[in-house]
């Protein structure tokens, strides 16, 4: 009939040039899905922590809020006294993050502007709202603690995108203000 057979190595060149592109065209998109791939779990890590920083703050808070004031000792013995459990309170429960220096520093002498406490990356401050009376064991006032945590960035991609200190990790802040009981 006139239909002629095509010689077997002509086939075969043709597969071998399709797979050559398919495995071209495989690595093009593989590249960008890698990227993807580790943006998702550079995110992951920063969202942890950012959950992590944020209950320890909220932890932190409590702990002041609660705090039983000594009749004993001066106003400014019980908020040195309150800091330390604000101090030893978020530290604890940092769960799995480092608590210690270069991720989070803070030393045993607190630096007062005021009613600002500041240790480190760890902010103390009460407030005196207008309709509250100014007492001895600050019932009523609030407190606000602030921290800040330097989470190390682990994609070089990622990390240029982000904002860092000058040690290039993250700064991730919780801060949170409760009423004092």
């Amino acid at each position: 009939m006139g239909i002629t057979a095509r010689p077997n190595g002509i086939r075969r060149r043709s597969r071998s040039r399709a797979e050559g592109q398919s495995l071209v065209e495989f690595a093009l998109v593989l590249t960008p899905l890698f990227l993807i791939l580790l943006g998702i779990v550079q995110f992951g890590f920063i969202f942890n922590a950012y959950i992590t920083i944020t209950n320890a703050t909220r932890e932190a808070a409590r702990e002041a809020s609660i705090y039983v004031y000594d009749q004993t000792l001066t106003q400014g013995q019980n908020d040195a006294a309150r800091n330390a459990e604000v101090r030893t309170t978020f530290q604890e429960s940092l769960n799995l993050l480092t608590p210690n220096a270069p991720y989070f520093t803070t030393t045993g002498t607190w630096t007062q502007s005021g009613d600002t406490f500041t240790n480190g990356d760890l902010t103390v401050t009460y407030t005196l709202p207008d309709d509250v009376t100014d007492s001895e064991p600050r019932t009523g006032e609030t407190v606000t603690v602030q921290a800040r945590y330097h989470q190390d960035l682990l994609i070089p991609f990622i990390s240029a995108l982000l904002p860092k200190d000058g040690n290039g990790r993250l700064v991730l802040t919780g801060e949170v203000t409760m009423v004092i009981n």
